[in-house]
């Protein structure tokens, strides 16, 4: 029985997207209701949010795609400025109503300008007969720009008279968005983390066809195991689980036991996941050089420069903070305002001062 169901879509369709987004079904059965039939008119504004690596990009790209729904994908970490944000928006809408890619853009220095180009650009009538999705991923980065440019996405569909929903998604909560002059308020939707029984499921799907997928899920129970109290980025544990799986497979490549031997393979594999322990997050190493670690049973300390230790990078402005914070325990307290003031009076010259003046 498919978890998916809705009135406007085939159930070929619903069912090859329930298999693309594992543990998500409640996410996009809300999305679904949200979004309607293609013609309808949808919510002004959707607002995802959630940790990183709990699928909200990944759940948006694979929905809009698979139902084959008009649509805008941005990310504004990359589009940092509200003009090549606004151009870009445009360039891809061109590109979705004539169906060829563009090779220009279009220039559009304000708001004004972008609300007009908009209505141009979906004046196609395969537009005007179903909902545009404009999502916006990283949404923060809005607040760096000038203060009517959130306002204004929030309600686009009004000021455009258009049958268009924007879709924000970010890793921060909707009260660290709002203005204090106020604004449209946008349907909230949360992505909560994946639990370990999801992190189970996610991961054991992409066993190597070469093994059993009982073998595969064994070992994944193990890497969880290991590191799911540190480590609950599913992007991070697929990396992790990829770089390790070769290590953990050698007592059955050697012919010394079979996947059912849990023990030996155990065995085989712990001191390594705990070296892979030290560098979780940090990417000290590079791939290559792990695997080359693991091969020659090596210690990651024997690698020189980052991996060692030896330097740690400072953000720009810690780096003078804590040389000012040292310099100046050198000083006396009480010199502190002759030293650091710009306007700190007369400087009163004791005998001392005036005898070596002499």
């Amino acid at each position: 029985m498919p978890n998916l169901e809705h009135p406007a879509y085939p159930a070929a369709t619903l069912l090859q997207l329930e298999s693309l987004v594992p543990c998500r079904e409640s996410q996009v059965s809300m999305l679904l209701s949200i979004f309607g039939e293609r013609q309808q008119f949808s919510f002004p504004s959707i607002f995802i949010y959630g940790h990183t690596s709990s699928g909200k990009t990944y759940v948006m790209q694979t929905l809009l795609k698979t139902l084959q729904l008009p649509h805008v994908f941005v990310n504004c970490v990359e589009y940092f400025t509200s003009r090549l944000l606004l151009e870009e928006i445009l360039f891809q809408l061109q590109s979705c109503s004539s169906g060829t890619v563009q090779n220009s853009h279009m220039s559009c220095d304000t708001l004004n300008d972008f609300v007009r180009l908009f209505k141009q650009a979906v004046e196609s009538q395969e537009l005007q007969d179903q909902t545009l999705y404009i999502v916006l991923d990283r949404a923060e980065q809005l607040r760096e720009m000038e203060a009517n440019i959130l306002p204004a996405f929030l309600r686009l569909q009004e000021l455009t008279d258009r049958n268009v929903t924007v879709v924000l998604l970010s890793e921060i909560v909707w009260e660290l968005f709002r203005p204090n002059i106020g604004c449209f308020e946008p349907f909230t939707l949360y992505f909560p983390d994946y639990s370990i029984g999801h992190l189970q499921k996610i991961l054991s799907q992409n066993h190597p066809p070469e093994y059993s997928a009982d073998f595969y899920a064994a070992y994944i129970n193990i890497l969880l195991g290991v590191f799911y109290m540190v480590c609950r980025d599913l992007k991070e544990l697929q990396h992790l689980a990829a770089l390790n799986f070769s290590k953990y497979c050698e007592p059955v490549v050697r012919g010394e036991a079979n996947e059912r031997d849990t023990r030996k393979l155990w065995k085989n594999i712990e001191p390594h996941l705990k070296k892979a322990m030290q560098t979780v997050y940090l990417r000290e190493i590079s791939s290559t050089q792990w695997e080359r670690l693991q091969h020659d049973d090596g210690e990651p300390s024997q690698l020189k420069g980052l991996s060692a230790h030896t330097h740690v990078e400072l953000p720009y402005y810690s780096k003078f903070l804590l040389i000012a914070a040292y310099l100046a325990s050198y000083n006396p307290v009480r010199t502190d305002k002759r030293f650091f003031l710009k306007h700190h009076g007369k400087i009163r010259k004791t005998n001392f001062m005036k005898k070596h003046e002499k």
